[in-house]
């Protein structure tokens, strides 16, 4: 009895649990950043090797993280497997790019002081000076704009992100047909919030990333995560019109995006079709009117940027959306 009574007392109260794939030039890193945590009890720090193919076990192991290895499955599958293992109540969860700050898990952990929470969500910082991956940060920071609205949210990305351990593995965990880096944080955070559960916003737990700063990356990134919403979707369509995480902007210029591009194309010979073309583009960018001010308020450049990168955004997230479609309903069938 003694020894089952020590065994619970020196539990951690909660694990951190990192994924990694051939993460071996940044992970150190995010562990040092892990392990300087402030204000916390002391921390299981659990790193999951998804089938690395470089020093990816050898860098945690050398910063005492638990190590777990498996063959490569998908960061899904590898999140499900440390939190199979980890022995803390409450589950924390970063990515192996990422750096928290100092009060990264103070602030994620006090969240659930309130026993009605199930989930709660942190935010990106970036230090990047790249045209793209400043963008990028702002996008996000419109998005916890949008999400400072709600009590309760139901999109949680796990760059930042802590559970309640016993509710996630009652809930099944993340889904491994999401086999790639993509949106399976959001199918399982819309899984919560379809039973119930009370998820919320902590803007003050922080992580520095190096967001995708080439046109080529934002485009393959954003067509990723439209081609795997397709699927998350049909699961959760209520979801389609509305969600705390992504402003009505987004999904107007996806609906406004196709007949302007039609109208393009027909205006060459019609001068009225020239013209509607023209109010067609006019309303693609005064859906984003504050967005497009408060850049040029904050990033002049990047607010110069955003009037070609909008479209792209729209036009990856269609055409993957659109694939995406035709993949489920082939499974379908």
């Amino acid at each position: 009895m003694a020894s089952s009574a020590n065994r619970t007392e020196n539990q951690p109260r909660a694990s951190v649990i990192v994924p990694a794939h051939n993460a071996a030039p940044g992970i150190g890193r995010c562990l040092v950043a892990l392990q300087a945590q402030q204000g916390v009890e002391s921390l299981e720090i659990i790193v999951v090797d998804d089938g690395s193919s470089d020093d990816t076990a050898a860098v945690a192991a050398a910063h005492g993280a638990m190590l777990i290895r498996q063959q490569q499955q998908g960061p899904a599958a590898a999140r499900n497997a440390g939190a199979q293992a980890a022995h803390g109540s409450l589950l924390l969860f970063t990515d192996a790019d990422c750096e928290p700050t100092p009060d990264w898990a103070y602030h994620l952990l006090a969240a659930f002081a309130d026993p009605r929470v199930v989930g709660a969500k942190g935010s990106y910082l970036s230090r990047q000076r790249e045209i793209v991956a400043r963008f990028t940060q702002m996008e996000y920071e419109e998005r916890y704009r949008h999400m400072r609205r709600y009590d309760t949210i139901d999109f949680i990305d796990t760059y930042s992100a802590a559970y309640r351990r016993e509710i996630f593995l009652a809930a099944g965990g993340f889904d491994t047909v999401f086999s790639t880096p993509s949106v399976e944080d959001q199918e399982f955070s819309f899984r919560l919030a379809r039973q119930g559960h009370k998820l919320v916003f902590v803007p003050e737990a922080t992580v520095y990333h190096r967001h995708n700063y080439t046109v080529k990356q934002y485009w393959r990134r954003k067509f990723s995560i439209g081609y795997w919403k397709a699927l998350v979707m049909r699961r959760y369509p209520e979801r389609l019109a509305q969600d705390s995480h992504t402003p009505g902007a987004v999904r107007w210029q996806m609906i406004l995006l196709p007949f302007i591009i039609v109208a393009m194309l027909l205006s060459s010979r019609r001068p009225k079709v020239r013209r509607l073309a023209g109010a067609e583009a006019f309303v693609f960018y005064a859906t984003d009117a504050g967005f497009l001010r408060r850049l040029w308020q904050k990033d002049k450049p990047v607010a110069g940027a955003a009037f070609f990168l909008l479209p792209l955004r729209a036009a990856a997230l269609l055409s993957g959306f659109f694939l995406g479609t035709v993949f489920v309903l082939r499974q379908i069938h």
